[in-house]
């Protein structure tokens, strides 16, 4: 007799793999979110495909998405593994987990219904996204309260941040006020976010690259005063540009962040160990988000295209290399693979900064900009599409090693 085919439990139930860790719904709803996302915009800004009819407009819908749509999704798979990991607390349970992924989902539905089905869809998309970020901060506060997780507890202030800006532009949409501004401020969040999130995450990679090429050298040290330097500098520059808008202190606070967080890469110089693929994907994030504060500095103080292009370092730069990342390193570790050496990780890196500095550039050479603009949404794409077809199998199926769970 042959042994019975057992038949793979179905997405709907809390045994199917993808469910065994909340890192992995959320790291697949990222990456798709950010190939639809820039291929639809980039067709809007180049091909004139007409936007979603959204509160507040087309630039409203793409900075909502792109934050809170793939952005939150990234964020909330890095919090819900990173978090119990360095806490050693318990993980999120499946049924927990699709809680969660419905309420992104329905904050999607209501948002981009929100033009045709007005104040009810909004208050439907804000009541989602309050619910998500609330339910990350309840389910994590407890873990953050251990002795353990004090050293940690910036994420738990970054998600109350969230939660805080995400009640703002629901406030002012509903009652038709333009609400740009709050996402701008949720912009400058989320950078403050990625610089806690790299220093936990860069002492491991730094310094196994270390390792790995040998010799007498100290060990790389995330230090918190520069750190702090430049979390304070930026989140000085977004409350002057929440406040007032354009004004030249918003200009020298960008200038103040980009200078503090050349700094900061000061730390990282340690030789030829920058130079290996990981620690230098890190490194870039860094360079994005320096040279992105210096251009709009310049631009406030100066005139010129440069905001925009600085706008544009920050989001496709630093946010879309940092999530390129972090989906590398921790979707394959907290689904028992192993590091993935091949020629793919570096390439899809490179595309993303290459988008990043066409995407800037168009703001500066008008005459090309819808070339620039359909070669930067390429890249974007190409990059995302690239880690989806290398992780989303990784994500989707049973662990190789026959555990269950997040543990990397």
């Amino acid at each position: 007799m042959t042994a019975p085919v057992m038949t793979p439990p179905g997405l709907l139930s809390t045994q199917h793999p993808v469910w065994m860790c909340a890192m992995r719904p959320f790291f697949l709803l990222t990456m798709g979110s950010a190939v639809l996302l820039i291929a639809l915009w980039s067709a809007v800004l180049a091909l004139g495909l007409p936007p979603p009819p959204v509160a507040g407009g087309a630039l409203v819908w793409h900075a909502h998405e792109l934050l809170l749509g793939f952005g939150l999704a990234a964020v909330a798979g890095f919090v819900l593994t990173a978090v119990p990991e360095f806490t050693a607390t318990a993980s999120a349970s499946p049924r927990t987990a699709r809680h969660l992924v419905l309420l992104w989902l329905l904050g999607r539905a209501g948002f981009w219904l929100s033009g045709v089905a007005g104040s009810p869809a909004l208050v439907l998309a804000g009541l989602a996204h309050l619910g998500l970020l609330g339910g990350l901060l309840a389910l994590l506060w407890p873990a953050l309260r251990t002795v353990a997780g004090r050293r940690h507890r910036a994420f738990g202030w970054a998600l109350a941040g969230l939660l805080l800006l995400v009640g703002g532009f629901y406030a002012d949409a509903l009652r038709g006020q333009y609400p740009l501004r709050w996402l701008l401020a949720l912009l400058g969040l989320v950078m403050v976010l990625i610089i806690v999130a790299m220093s936990r995450i860069s002492m491991r990679i730094v310094n196994n690259a270390i390792d790995a090429v040998g010799g007498d050298r100290e060990p790389y040290l995330a230090r918190p005063p520069r750190r702090n330097l430049a979390i304070l500098c930026i989140a000085l520059f977004t409350l002057a540009e929440f406040v007032q808008p354009g004004g030249r202190t918003s200009g020298w606070l960008a200038c103040a962040a980009a200078a503090a967080l050349c700094s900061l890469m000061g730390d990282w110089h340690v030789g030829r160990p920058l130079l290996r693929r990981l620690p230098l994907m890190l490194y870039t994030v860094y360079a994005c988000m320096a040279l992105g504060y210096a251009l709009i500095g310049t631009a406030l103080l100066a005139g010129g295209p440069g905001a925009s292009a600085g706008r544009h370092l920050l989001t496709v730069g630093a946010i879309g290399l940092s999530i390129y990342a972090v989906i590398c390193i921790a979707g394959r570790a907290h689904c028992g693979h192993p590091a993935d050496e091949r020629p793919w990780v570096g390439q899809g890196a490179a595309l993303i900064v290459a988008g990043a500095v066409l995407r800037a550039g168009a703001a500066f050479v008008p005459e090309a900009a819808t070339a620039l603009l359909m070669l930067a949404g390429l890249c974007w794409v190409a990059a995302f599409g690239l880690l989806c077809w290398r992780i989303a199998p990784v994500l989707w199926r049973v662990r190789p090693d026959g555990l269950w769970g997040c543990k990397g």
